[in-house]
């Protein structure tokens, strides 16, 4: 897609497009496969052919998404990488959450600098002093 911050338009580019098929075991998760095409829906050789995996993997917050790229060059090797992949996708999302916590537990909250104002209810440099 066509860079937001660059222009106003918003433009489809011809020579990047894919078509998409979809499968499932309908038990443990779905597969994309990308397979490029020409601006005349032509299978397009010259570029490879993209697996993405999807499921979700149950956690005490609820069920977690997860999509992943799956460096494969067949939906049957696909298939059998997709457990792998899908693994390494969670412990990289639960790597990003440990560090999202650890950021929120190590920021300060400091008088002044933005934050709730408990005198008035709303968002903003308090008056509080510091004795």
């Amino acid at each position: 897609m066509s860079d937001p911050n660059t222009s106003n338009e918003i433009k489809m580019d011809a020579d990047a497009l894919y078509r998409e098929e979809v499968f499932t075991d309908n038990a443990v998760g779905t597969l994309r496969r990308l397979t490029p095409v020409t601006s005349t829906g032509e299978t397009d050789t010259a570029r490879s052919q993209q697996f993405v995996g999807s499921t979700q993997v149950l956690t005490t917050a609820g069920p977690l998404p997860l999509s992943f790229e799956i460096q494969a060059d067949s939906l049957a090797d696909a298939a059998a990488a997709f457990g792998d992949a899908a693994k390494a996708a969670f412990e990289k999302t639960m790597e990003e959450l440990k560090e999202m916590q650890r950021q929120q537990a190590s920021s300060i909250v400091v008088p002044g600098q933005g934050g709730m104002d408990p005198m008035s209810g709303g968002m903003g440099g308090g008056n509080i002093q510091m004795p």
